[in-house]
């Protein structure tokens, strides 16, 4: 027999035997073949050359990357046998699968990002630039070196990779964006960031104990919607206000009671409970009128200055919300990080049964996150209401989809017992600068929301790879 190694394969396709080097070189010859399609556009080569192109730079390039992998497989197969002459198979070194395998989440987030500009590349003339290419290319170095460092930290992971995000974020869009750092477009963000990070509170405190509330959204536009109805009725918009908090805290009690009783249900029922108040809500409100899920009226000045773009605090040209969610995340963190109700809450999200037995009632901060949950909504669906000036039930669609992706960008564990409101604000920050600079490419909504659907794929899949979210209760 011959000592001499075989080659790993043979055939039409040379192809590593290793799955890693298949798709580290693929994920290399995608990037360099992105670097030319965009290239291609910014120079006006047509369309069809610039795709052609780029199918067989993609081709020809994954081709000779597999050609040298084969090769080096085949060196490292030959230094076998004399290495395990010198060496317990132990000392082994686990190859180019230990490569994936560390790397599949990083390997699979720069190629989503990859796919991403070239749709986006394709599909927007305004976008094929030479500044978007340098921005694409930043961002993906920034993202290999958010996830190599973290690495270093045992704790609070997730957090530093979304605050690396978030800077990378800022800094692309700074520069490929002009005014993107203006003070008017900077308390625009914060002040949109603040409807989204008050909201997300309340699916904060749920998902810490291990479940969801879909029922914020449809809170969110009956309250917006029922207190202009209110104080058109002649209450006193103080009075209105009120009773629309405390109707939200009752709805998220009832959320909160039913779902602990039907143990595992949680999900469903408050998605059903949702559409039961949007429903009622726009009956009482619509009676009499023939603007169904519309309510026109005038709206307290004390309370457009609440939320509005131009609201004063003090003589301060800042909206009140902005400073109001920064009062609220500051005593939600604290709440939560240093008294025993906090501990409480971790405790019954990470181990239920060890936090009964130490006395901890289940029962008692189950209800308690959902009522705080349901007081969360209807205060944004009010703030909400001073920002537009009118009533519309739709004005909460968007955070059935935003508060989840907040708390799970975040890092917060949707099996509950890891996260905290820290973790949130650093995804709602993250989701609103990115709109922003979506917005300001020129994408449409539903390229925004395509684009977010990609971001919190990964991030389900990172941090949300656990039991059912309600196995637990």
């Amino acid at each position: 027999m011959s000592d001499t190694p075989e080659m790993p394969r043979r055939g039409p396709l040379l192809m590593p035997r290793s799955l890693a080097f298949v798709w580290i070189n693929l994920a290399l010859a995608l990037i360099v073949a992105a670097i030319g399609f965009g290239l291609g556009f910014a120079q006006g080569v047509g369309a069809q050359l610039v795709i052609l192109y780029t199918i067989i730079s993609v081709a020809v390039l994954f081709g000779l990357l597999n050609y040298v992998a084969v090769i080096l497989e085949s060196r490292a197969a030959a230094r076998a046998p004399a290495a395990e002459a010198g060496r317990a198979p132990l000392d082994e070194p686990a190859g180019a699968r230990s490569v994936w395998m560390g790397n599949r989440v990083l390997i699979v987030s720069m190629l989503l990002l990859l796919f991403v500009y070239l749709l986006v590349t394709a599909s927007v003339p305004s976008f094929r630039t030479v500044t978007n290419l340098i921005a694409f290319l930043v961002l993906e170095a920034i993202l290999l070196f958010a996830f190599k460092v973290s690495g270093a930290f045992a704790h609070g992971r997730s957090a530093f990779i979304g605050l690396i995000v978030l800077g990378a974020l800022i800094v692309v869009s700074s520069f490929t964006i002009d005014g993107f750092l203006s003070g008017a477009n900077i308390k625009a963000i914060l002040l949109f960031a603040s409807f989204l990070g008050i909201a997300c509170i309340g699916q904060t405190l749920v998902a810490l104990l291990g479940g969801l509330d879909l029922s914020i959204p449809f809170v969110i536009g009956a309250a917006n919607i029922g207190l202009l109805y209110l104080i058109g009725l002649g209450v006193p918009a103080g009075v209105a206000f009120g009773m629309v908090l405390l109707i939200g805290a009752g709805l998220g009690f009832l959320n909160g009671i039913l779902s602990y009783r039907l143990q595992g249900q949680a999900l469903i029922l408050t998605l059903g409970m949702g559409f039961a108040v949007a429903g009622l809500v726009q009956i009482l409100t619509s009676i009499g009128s023939s603007f169904s899920g519309n309510v026109f009226g005038t709206v307290p000045p004390w309370l457009q200055n609440l939320a509005a773009m131009n609201g004063q605090f003090f003589g301060l040209a800042v909206p009140p919300t902005i400073l109001l969610w920064i009062a609220l995340a500051i005593i939600v963190i604290v709440a939560l990080r240093y008294t025993a109700n906090g501990r409480y809450i971790y405790a019954l999200g990470g181990n239920r049964r060890s936090a009964q037995l130490i006395g901890v009632s289940e029962l008692k901060y189950w209800t308690l996150a959902y009522t705080l949950s349901g007081f969360f909504a209807a205060l944004t669906g009010s703030l909400l209401l001073g920002w537009s000036g009118g009533g519309f039930i739709g004005v909460g669609d968007q955070y059935l989809f935003t508060t989840l992706a907040a708390v799970v960008i975040g890092g917060t564990s949707l099996s509950g017992g890891y996260g905290g409101y820290g973790f949130t604000v650093i995804g709602v920050l993250v989701l609103q600068v990115l709109s922003a600079f979506l917005i300001g490419i020129g994408l449409k909504y539903e390229w925004q929301q395509f684009i977010f659907g990609l971001l919190i794929l990964p991030m389900v899949a990172l941090y949300g790879r656990a039991p059912h979210i309600r196995a637990q209760v």
